[in-house]
């Protein structure tokens, strides 16, 4: 499974928390702690909002740990608001136009679990995006199919109901298909505002999924020193430090939001 990592608050450098911490997302893709596979070298990406509120990408197939431009990237933009993702592909090609965060307009979007047998209810699933959407579709993977699916159910105007109704398709042509694995996601998704989470699973324990609990722990994780407010928070697919108390796991079927001066966690499905 993948690991990803998305920050909303005041504008930091992007290295501060990608790169600095004692579990950064560099550690994480060579030593996962909370993940099927412990290496996560088939490509990644990072998305960001700057002061336009248009989203910048930056996409590569190459192990993170070995691409020098994101590190220098990293330490060189500020962004109140960033997304970062570190693949492991459950069996999509290891090309750019698979690697996560996905792009629609002002929305990013990225996941971390599988459609289990994707391959046999993929056509089903593409038959239910709408025909515009999908024409903007690039890679072939069960997650940007996730995201079009969302986007095709009134995502951009009610995101958790697109999400929900987005999974009630995927569960519907499982059931049809019978297929007995579950599916499985985390999600992260923003539009350069606020920024939206959910974890669930079919049945089962969905994958990790954290939340950070206060500024001080931001700080401490980094390793070193610098100013966060107290209301920027961190949503991580495992903790950047060892330390327990710094996080929170976010529970199954549940779904966040965040933006400025306001943070909420909920039932996924009412």
């Amino acid at each position: 499974m993948c690991r990803w990592l998305a920050y909303i608050g005041e504008p930091v450098r992007m290295d501060d928390l990608l790169l600095k911490p004692e579990h950064s997302m560099i550690d994480q893709s060579r030593h996962a702690k909370q993940s099927t596979y412990e290496i996560n070298a088939d490509g990644f990406g990072v998305g960001w909002y700057g002061s336009g509120g248009e989203a910048g990408l930056y996409h590569d197939i190459r192990p993170v740990w070995n691409d020098t431009n994101f590190r220098d990237i990293a330490a060189h933009v500020r962004s109140s608001l960033f997304l970062c993702h570190i693949r492991a592909s459950s069996g999509a090609e290891v090309v750019q136009s698979n690697c996560h965060p996905f792009r629609h307009g002002k929305w990013i979007f990225q996941h971390n679990g599988e459609i289990h047998d994707f391959g046999l209810i993929r056509h089903a699933l593409v038959r239910r995006i709408d025909p515009a959407i999908f024409a903007t579709m690039r890679g072939a993977t069960d997650t940007e199919t996730m995201f079009q699916l969302a986007l095709t159910f009134g995502f951009m105007d009610d995101p958790q109901g697109g999400i929900c109704r987005m999974i009630e398709a995927v569960e519907q042509e499982r059931e049809a298909a019978g297929i007995e694995k579950p599916f499985t996601m985390t999600i992260a998704a923003s539009d350069g505002t606020s920024l939206y989470a959910y974890r669930y699973a079919s049945f089962g324990e969905p994958p990790s999924l954290y939340h950070s609990t206060s500024a001080s722990a931001l700080r401490e994780a980094s390793g070193h020193t610098f100013e966060l407010p107290p209301d920027s928070v961190l949503i991580v697919s495992e903790p950047l430090d060892m330390v327990s108390d710094h996080w929170k796991a976010v529970p199954p079927s549940s779904a966040l939001e965040i933006r400025p001066d306001f943070a909420e966690i909920k039932p996924l499905f009412d």
